[in-house]
This record gives C-alpha cells, structure tokens and sequence, in this order.
C-alpha cells in the first residue's frame, strides 16, 4: 500500500512550532567553515553530495591558500583538486570552482552576486546553493530545500510536497515572517539529528506534540507494555 498522504498543518501548529525552534535555539548556525561570501559559495557547491563534516575537513587548506576568486583562479584546477581529493566528485567541483571564480572576476569586481539568478549562473551553483548564499551571506529569507528539509517537510506536515521546489514553495507561504530568515536552518539542523531518515527521535523531538508522522519513534530500550493476563472462566 502507498504511504498515507500527509495533510498539512494548521496555522498555529507551524506558528509553534518555529516558536519551539527559536526558544531552543535563537540563532541557529549553518555548520559549513567559511570566512567571506566567496569561501561560503565555494564550500557549499562543495558540499553538493558530501557531509558538512566532510567539506570542513577539506577546505581549511584550500580557503587559506586562496580566499579570493583571483587566489583561486592563481591556485588553477589542478592546485584545487590538491585541496579537495578526500571530497566526492572532486574533479568536477575543482573545474566548477575555478569557472565560477573567474566568472566573479570578469562580471562581478571578484564580488559574490546577492541574486538568485546572478547566482544561479555561476558554474556549479544551483538553486539551493543559491538559496544558502542569499541566506547566510546576504540575510535574505530564503529556504533551501536538501534532503533532511525536504524529509522535515513531508513528514511533519509542515509543507507536504513531490519535489524540493514544492516543499520550498510550501514552507514560504506557510512560516510567519518572523520566523523566516533562520527557518531555513532550524528545519535541516532537525532533520539531521532529530528527524532522521531511518528512524527518527521522536522521544527527544520538541515539535512532537505538533507533528503529523506517526507511529512515534520509543525511546530506545523503553520496556513494552506488560500484556494483559487473559481473565479466567
């Protein structure tokens, strides 16, 4: 059987929700290592189908090398791929960093465009990379949708949707403006240690009592009811 549809929350659930979320954590971070705009545009076209972790491993040596697009356009490709080797797809993100940094410096003064569609012209970057570089580096409410959002979203019912785009388009109509500049963080940052894909910590979740996914996940090693004794004639 196909798994039941979710509906979407009411109003007042999304609104506490997020309220749940910034009580918790008023200021939420993004987990990649960055020390401008332009080294936050390289890490995340990196981090495209690697851990946060991973890519943090990798860049201190890269971004201390070359912390501008002309540094890394001076490091060549064959200099990036040096820095990057223990990332996924190193080759290609090695080509796509040093187009894009020179597309910077031939259009843009060596300066990140606060675009999307600036943005989204750069070798290598999508609409979610976009997404984050508007978020984080310009303050702009945007949610980028990867897979714990994309999974936070249907699950709870907070922006139930078939692909990244719906569940994006969803949450923008759906969270209070209030909540939307760090929405975007609070909701991958659940997805990746609470909400996870295979078996989710219900038991710890702050949003539970709100959240559409059912059966709640037990807390492990919680002893199961004792049955009931069968009543004798």
């Amino acid at each position: 059987m196909p798994p039941k549809k979710i509906k979407r929350l009411p109003a007042a659930d999304v609104e506490a929700i997020f309220a749940a979320f910034e009580h918790a954590n008023p200021e939420p971070k993004g987990e990649l290592d960055y020390t401008n705009p332009f080294t936050l545009l390289v890490a995340v076209v990196l981090s495209a189908q690697a851990t946060d972790a991973g890519v943090n491993k990798a860049t201190p040596r890269l971004f201390a090398l070359a912390p501008t697009p002309e540094k890394m356009v001076e490091l060549g490709v064959a200099g990036i791929e040096d820095c990057i080797r223990t990332i996924g797809l190193y080759r290609n993100k090695a080509k796509n960093v040093f187009a894009l940094s020179q597309v910077l410096i031939d259009k843009y003064e060596s300066k990140v465009p606060d675009s999307r569609e600036a943005l989204e012209e750069l070798p290598g970057v999508g609409r979610k990379t976009a997404n984050v570089v508007l978020n984080i580096a310009f303050k702009q409410p945007t949610i980028a949708v990867d897979t714990h959002l994309f999974r936070v979203g249907n699950r709870t019912g907070l922006a139930p949707g078939k692909t990244p785009l719906e569940v994006e388009k969803a949450l923008l109509k759906v969270v209070p403006d209030k909540y939307m500049l760090h929405a975007h963080h609070w909701l991958i940052l659940h997805g990746r240690y609470v909400c996870k894909a295979r078996k989710p910590e219900c038991w710890r979740c702050i949003i539970r009592e709100w959240c559409r996914f059912e059966p709640k996940t037990p807390a492990p090693n919680k002893p199961l009811p004792k049955a009931s004794s069968p009543s004798r004639p």
